[in-house]
């Protein structure tokens, strides 16, 4: 008999404290945010994705009615920033704004990872994507995607693709195009776009997989050739040029995107008001014409759809770092 009130004590116990625990959890997603949160960018100031991290951090700001404080920790190839993320405290006050590169490519390119996106980040929302142009030099005899690749196996490992270093979206959207395409073309990394772009435009290097936004200045001067975009559907900017999948290789997709994490464990009725608050955001004109203006797309999904998004990814660039035998720097 004893032993059954205790166990019925037992259970009232953990029914009590079950309740406390959800009352926190709706107390606390009801006065979120309370103070002032951080939103780390694992990347140096002035790129795409601290840009991005920043007009949502000040739209964050404005609708949730605290300061949300963007804070740049690069190195590592965006793992030390993103690792700041999941050893912080999974309240909501520490965020990450992330990009495909670190998120899904940085699994598969680093041996020596000590944790996994997928397991300690909550995906929260996406913001935006933005796709890369194959862009060519006057002097390639290729008008096309399909000249492109008839030209590459004319001369197996005589033509060149430039990239801003190795690993990064703009070399393996290289490599996905040699997969699937089946050429051999010899890949030269730089250390960052610009000069990788100095070169192409100088002839040094026969094509590239450029950001949109960098590329296009050089295409519309008539310096480079505009093949066709990298993403599922054509660019607003580039409307009359196609996109690699229907130029002749169908299947062909490369983007990246950007979005938020938490750590995880953060409680859900928290990560569902700031998936609310984004997606708010993302519907404003203004955020959308910013967002357009670097040639990206604003990105409305649910979790459940970020998280397959991710895995996704994860796969699709493992087959591509593992078949090109990639090596970070």
């Amino acid at each position: 008999m004893m032993k059954w009130n205790s166990l019925r004590k037992f259970g009232l116990a953990a029914v009590v404290a079950l309740a406390s625990m959800l009352s926190f959890a709706a107390w606390g997603a009801d006065t979120y945010p309370s103070k002032p949160v951080r939103m780390i960018v694992a990347f140096a100031p002035g790129g795409a994705t601290d840009i991005l991290a920043r007009l949502l951090a000040n739209e964050l700001s404005k609708s949730l009615g605290q300061s949300f404080v963007v804070e740049n920790k690069s190195g590592g190839g965006g793992n030390i920033g993103t690792e700041a993320v999941v050893r912080a405290e999974p309240d909501g006050y520490t965020l990450h704004f992330g990009a495909a590169g670190n998120i899904t490519i940085n699994p598969s390119l680093f041996t020596n990872m000590t944790f996994d996106p997928a397991v300690d980040l909550a995906p929260v929302a996406p913001m935006a994507s933005t796709m890369n142009l194959l862009v060519v030099h006057p002097s390639v005899k290729a008008n096309t995607v399909k000249e492109l690749i008839a030209l590459a196996k004319a001369s197996p490992g005589k033509m060149t693709f430039a990239s801003s270093g190795n690993g990064g979206t703009i070399h393996l959207s290289g490599e996905l195009f040699k997969m699937m395409a089946e050429v051999d073309i010899l890949h030269v990394p730089y250390r960052g776009s610009s000069p990788a772009m100095i070169d192409m435009v100088g002839g040094r290097t026969n094509m590239m997989f450029d950001n949109l936004p960098s590329a296009l200045p050089h295409v519309q001067a008539g310096k480079l050739r505009a093949l066709a975009v990298t993403g599922r559907e054509r660019s607003r900017a580039l409307p009359d040029v196609p996109t690699i999948a229907e130029a002749g290789l169908p299947g062909y997709e490369a983007t990246t995107w950007f979005g938020v994490f938490a750590p995880a464990r953060t409680p859900q009725p928290i990560i569902d008001r700031l998936s609310k608050a984004i997606n708010e955001a993302l519907n404003r004109p203004a955020v959308v014409e910013e967002i357009r203006k670097m040639g990206g797309e604003p990105m409305h999904m649910s979790q459940a759809e970020f998280r397959q998004l991710i895995a996704t990814d994860t796969e699709k660039w493992r087959k591509v770092v593992t078949t090109a035998n990639v090596k970070v720097d």
